[in-house]
């Protein structure tokens, strides 16, 4: 496994930690299934927190901790909410979340390098990771066993009914990632270790503080 830099550890772990708040957040008094157009904004969300992990860390490994970070938030999540694992809000989620960083990472390794230093080029990426991600969702129920949430009166899948929302989304969510991720790289080069550390220990703190807080309101 490639290893990421050590001073970009902490700040990957902060990304992923705010990913897993953004959830909590958008998902506020989720039970089951993502409320109308939840999903597609979650997915956008999640391709905005990959883009400016793999852009701070210039690993694929990144994307990885990201995804393992905002899926033990979600799991904390369910123990506040009392939900079981096994549960259409928590493990269909997660199961999201591979998918997303699966299609994220599968679709930047197709690209040529000169394109993604593109601010087009990146639309694009975000559009084309989403348009996987959402056609890909359905098939949680043969890794979950829990089918994908339907448009209400039939049997289409929300993923699908709001796909271009999540490709619309994207295409300016990981343009704008990659920028962030470009501010978060210059300013990990230029803080000293023991600040970053104690910043970013920080910052995976208020995330944890806030998905309880949310879960109290």
């Amino acid at each position: 496994m490639v290893k990421i830099p050590k001073s970009t550890w902490g700040p990957v772990l902060a990304l992923g930690a705010l990913w897993g708040v953004a959830e909590a957040g958008l998902g506020m008094g989720l039970r089951q299934c993502a409320a109308q157009v939840s999903g597609a904004l979650m997915t956008g969300a999640a391709l905005f927190f990959m883009a400016a992990g793999r852009r701070l860390a210039g690993r694929a490994t990144a994307v990885a901790v990201m995804v393992g970070t905002a899926a033990v938030f979600k799991l904390f999540d369910a123990l506040l909410l009392g939900l079981p694992v096994r549960h259409g809000a928590v493990a269909n989620p997660i199961f999201a979340f591979v998918v997303e960083g699966t299609a994220f990472l599968a679709v930047i390794a197709l690209f040529r390098r000169e394109l993604a230093e593109k601010h087009l080029g990146r639309g694009l990426l975000g559009g084309l990771t989403a348009l996987i991600a959402v056609n890909a969702f359905p098939l949680v129920k043969f890794a979950t066993g829990i089918p994908a949430c339907v448009v209400p009166g039939t049997a289409y899948p929300l993923s699908l009914y709001y796909a271009p929302i999540a490709i619309g989304v994207s295409l300016l969510t990981v343009p704008l990632g990659w920028l962030a991720g470009e501010r978060l790289a210059a300013w990990t080069s230029a803080e000293k270790p023991l600040r970053l550390r104690w910043a970013t220990s920080a910052a995976v703190a208020a995330c944890i503080a806030a998905v309880v807080l949310l879960r109290a309101l």
